[in-house]
């Protein structure tokens, strides 16, 4: 099926790429939304696939990326505003990927049960007045990570001793020592170094937080840096998958799903089985002492908004199945937290070549909506594509975008067609 793209204004100054087949059916009545909550995601393959479809997809990014998770929603009611206007449009359908799971699932439980659901006692910060949003008809959240604040917290490396310099390191948290653990060929630490390891680490995520309140309290006191925010920089903090600690250098860690789900196979079959993890280990040195590798580099508001969760170091531990100790209840930008505000129809999907896959269980087992669904697809990586590192033979797990998006297009069909 040919596809048309055009760009469609959001706003005075922002627009999102439309994918749209070049006849419309009635598929065309569905309108899905994919942007992240921080990168681009103008050419993300939902956008192509859906459209060959027969759906109208507008994929885009946020106006601005560096600013607050919660200011971030206007630009999804205005995407969810627009796609209502494409000619015949009945429907619209949220799709978070990774960390846009993170922005998409806030958006959709705001716009249900409103703003008080983040005004809690124990909320780090509250979220502000974000007015009226127009719910989503159904949500989609393809290979969301743990939240951008758990995925912040698994990053911060509790080696380091001065917040004001990524090199004073103590190596008795080394990660990348063989001595704790670490192995190329894959790691596996100890359980008495992984304890040390995960109580320090919670203990420097919670000091971090504390840190950028002092900051973002001294902002609203006029005693900032800046009028209206201020650079905050994290040694050892930034959120790429190299600096992820512990379980994507020891893959016994995070590895496999605790129930059975329905896995999906290059030939479109479906086996329900325990879901494991084919990833192989990655990172072999600490980025920590680099300044644009391994620290965090954004700002108060941002911080405080998009990377922070409270953990708790008594109860704080990653095992095979699990990621726990983590207090959802003091923070809007965790998908699993936030999905335990949604009531429509909600379809979850993990990657058993990526690196973050398992997130889907708990996001599943944390949604109370009545029509839910899980899946997997054997052999896709985090973005999507066959993990050529992972294949026993060449294209053994075929196409798996085809694969992905032959399974969302179903699931849609069955609902709203």
């Amino acid at each position: 099926m040919k596809v048309n793209m055009y760009f469609y204004k959001l706003g005075m100054f922002h627009k999102c790429l439309v994918y749209e087949p070049e006849t419309l059916n009635e598929r065309s009545a569905v309108a899905v939304i994919c942007i992240h909550s921080d990168g681009d995601y103008s050419d993300f393959p939902a956008g192509m696939a859906l459209a060959e479809h027969g759906y109208r997809v507008l994929c885009g990014r946020v106006s601005r990326p560096e600013a607050a998770l919660d200011d971030k929603l206007a630009d999804i009611k205005a995407a969810v505003e627009a796609a209502k206007k494409l000619r015949g449009v009945e429907k619209v359908i949220l799709l978070g990927h990774s960390g846009g799971a993170t922005l998409m699932s806030l958006y959709q439980s705001v716009a249900e049960k409103g703003v008080g659901i983040y005004r809690g006692e124990k909320m780090i910060t509250p979220i502000k007045d974000v007015g009226e949003l127009p719910p989503a008809d159904g949500i989609l959240l393809i290979d969301s990570n743990w939240g951008n604040g758990v995925m912040t917290a698994v990053s911060v490396d509790p080696a380091v001793t001065d917040e004001e310099s990524g090199l004073n390191l103590d190596s008795a948290y080394d990660v990348f020592n063989p001595a704790n653990g670490f192995d190329p060929k894959g790691a596996h630490y100890g359980e008495e170094f992984k304890r040390k390891y995960l109580r320090a680490q919670a203990e420097r995520v919670n000091r971090i937080i504390d840190r950028c309140l002092e900051r973002l309290h001294a902002l609203e006191n006029h005693e900032g840096k800046y009028i209206d925010d201020e650079p905050f920089t994290v040694p050892g903090a930034a959120v790429m998958a190299p600096n992820n600690k512990l379980f994507p250098q020891d893959i016994s860690l995070l590895c496999r799903t605790e129930d059975r789900y329905p896995l999906i196979h290059p030939d479109g079959s479906i086996t329900e089985e325990v879901i494991h993890s084919l990833r192989r280990p990655r990172g072999d040195r600490s980025p920590t002492p680099l300044y644009g590798l391994g620290a965090a580099r954004v700002s108060v508001r941002h911080y405080i908004t998009g990377c922070a969760v409270r953990i708790d170091p008594e109860k704080y531990d990653i095992d095979a199945t699990h990621i726990s100790g983590v207090d959802w209840d003091t923070s809007f930008c965790c998908t699993p937290g936030n999905v335990r505000h949604i009531d429509c129809p909600t379809l979850i999907m993990g990657m058993t070549a990526g690196y973050e896959f398992l997130a889907a269980e708990l996001i599943y087992r944390n949604s109370p909506a009545k029509d839910k669904e899980i899946a997997f697809v054997e052999g896709a990586t985090h973005m999507l594509t066959p993990g050529r590192d992972v294949e026993a033979f060449p294209g053994q797990f075929g196409d798996t975008v085809k694969t992905l998006f032959d399974y969302v297009d179903g699931w849609i069909a069955r609902r709203y067609l």
